[in-house]
């Protein structure tokens, strides 16, 4: 295999360029690089992301390329699916829909299949912040001689599965090489946490916590819901079969995170209306939900208020509370329902926070114990709703460009578009939103050398002092993100972390 793949890279010339992703202008690179110096090194915090714990509490070898590299991974499935019916690479490599890499019941299990569809869909991932994450995985973590083709694609697999057996490419040495100081994770709010202790017994207690994420609990339109309520009833020991008990259930759940090291927690719904409705009004919905799902404005009127309900909580307990809503989940009801959840069709659709949000920060946007990061991906209300919201309440935050926002040129409209307005420091700095475990370094990567980009063009124009844009992209790369999350007050103490020097 050494010479082959010795050859391919040869004859392919694989390397990535040092200013990738930075400016053109050759008065503005200098200094973006002199930026992006000042961070490139710094330690990672990863606060809102889908790495599974149980996975770095085995710490077992990942298994092959195609399953830790693809599969989960939607941004690639979607991409390649979508040339599903094009004459092209990607139907000659047999690939139909989302089972055809792995998603999903009666899904394609041959990993090496799997990964030779994955190869022959590279060039559809041309100019895309997937292609520029995957790059920078393939040629920084696993040193991979030559870029995915239809043609590399045997040589590559096999080099990758290679560096997958040895012990510095296990989940928990990753952590260390990643240069990872903490990372969130996500988990259901009936999660038995396990992991999370299998981790803290370990000694990783700290560096690896959970994030609360009830939506499934929140939404009383859905067939399922009483099986949630079961599952809640039986982690919390309270029943929730009662408006009251559902209540006093969610409050114990979050409590139990709260112990196993939570920071937040993360709301992803339809809409961000926290509109709050009389006690009455809310004990009548929740009774009907128990006869029969909700439907139309009734379901949603209930989310609303239980979002609020949320916040109080947070309020009260010290959870950050992180909204991102405007996404219809599972567009296509019939992947959905062939091929499971949350494969690739989900669409944005618009978002509304000025009015959505208003019953919440007018009781608590001025209380200092509470904290709100809002994420969208309607680049729309970034100047007109978000900008204005975050420069007036203290306890909200924007969160970073986040899903089809991650990229460079949407990194740079969202400083544009907020910064007059909110300014650095009314935004949580960078959370990478990833299931993805091998990308979190690139995509903080990404950002950062997003971030020199934009903070060398203001230094470039005399809009700040190049001290400045060095402290202010500290800020965001890694101050933001700690100060953003930070340790509810009644959470056990640990020992501080020195900050360190860029």
């Amino acid at each position: 295999m050494g010479s082959t793949v010795e050859g391919a890279a040869a004859s392919r010339g694989w390397a990535l360029h040092p200013d990738r992703a930075l400016p053109a202008d050759p008065a503005v690179r200098p200094i973006a690089r002199h930026v992006l110096d000042a961070t490139s090194r710094l330690p990672i915090v990863s606060m809102h992301g889908h790495v599974d714990a149980a996975m770095l509490a085995a710490d077992e070898p990942f298994a092959d390329p195609a399953s830790l590299l693809v599969t989960p991974d939607h941004y690639v499935v979607r991409m390649i699916v979508s040339q599903a019916t094009s004459p092209g690479p990607v139907r000659d490599a047999g690939v139909r829909s989302a089972a055809d890499l792995g998603v999903g019941p009666d899904a394609e299990t041959d990993p090496r299949t799997i990964w030779r569809r994955f190869c022959a869909g590279w060039t559809a991932l041309r100019a895309t912040p997937t292609r520029y994450w995957l790059e920078h995985v393939l040629h920084d973590v696993f040193d991979a001689p030559l870029a995915p083709s239809p043609e590399a694609a045997d040589v590559l697999f096999d080099w990758i599965a290679d560096r997958l057996a040895r012990p510095e490419n296990r989940p928990r040495a990753l952590f260390e090489r990643f240069g990872l100081e903490l990372l969130a994770t996500t988990d259901a709010a009936d999660s038995d946490l396990a992991a999370h202790a299998t981790l803290a017994a370990d000694g990783w207690g700290g560096r690896v916590v959970p994030t609360f994420r009830p939506d499934t609990l929140l939404e009383a339109g859905t067939p399922a819901w009483t099986g949630e309520l079961e599952r809640l009833s039986a982690a919390a020991r309270i029943d929730a079969f009662s408006y009251d008990g559902f209540l006093a259930a969610l409050r114990a759940r979050r409590q139990a995170f709260i112990a196993a090291g939570a920071r937040a927690t993360d709301h992803g719904h339809l809409r961000a209306d926290t509109t709050r409705l009389p006690d009455a009004d809310a004990r009548a919905l929740f009774g009907a939900a128990l006869r029969e799902p909700l439907t139309g404005e009734a379901s949603a009127a209930l989310t609303a208020h239980l979002l609020f309900e949320q916040a109080a909580m947070s309020a009260d307990d010290g959870l950050v509370m992180q909204l991102h809503t405007g996404v219809l989940r599972d567009h296509d009801r019939g992947a959905a329902a062939a091929h499971g959840p949350n494969i690739g069709y989900d669409i944005p659709v618009a978002g509304e926070f000025t009015r959505a949000l208003r019953p919440v920060l007018e009781a608590f946007g001025h209380r200092e114990d509470f904290h709100l990061i809002v994420f969208t991906i309607d680049e729309t209300v970034y100047s007109r709703e978000l900008a204005p919201l975050a420069g007036a309440y203290p306890a909200l935050r924007l969160g970073a460009p986040w899903w089809f926002l991650d990229a460079p040129d949407a990194m740079r409209r969202f400083r544009e578009a907020v910064t007059e307005t909110a300014g650095f420091r009314n935004t949580s700095g960078f959370v990478d939103d990833t299931r993805a475990y091998c990308s979190i370094p690139a995509r903080h990567d990404l950002a950062r050398r997003a971030d020199a980009a934009y903070l060398a063009r203001l230094v470039a124009e005399h809009r700040l002092d190049l001290d400045e844009a060095v402290d202010t992209a500290i800020d965001l790369a890694y101050r933001l993100p700690k100060e953003s999350y930070p340790v509810p007050k009644s959470a056990p103490v640990a020992p501080a972390q020195p900050e360190p020097v860029a």
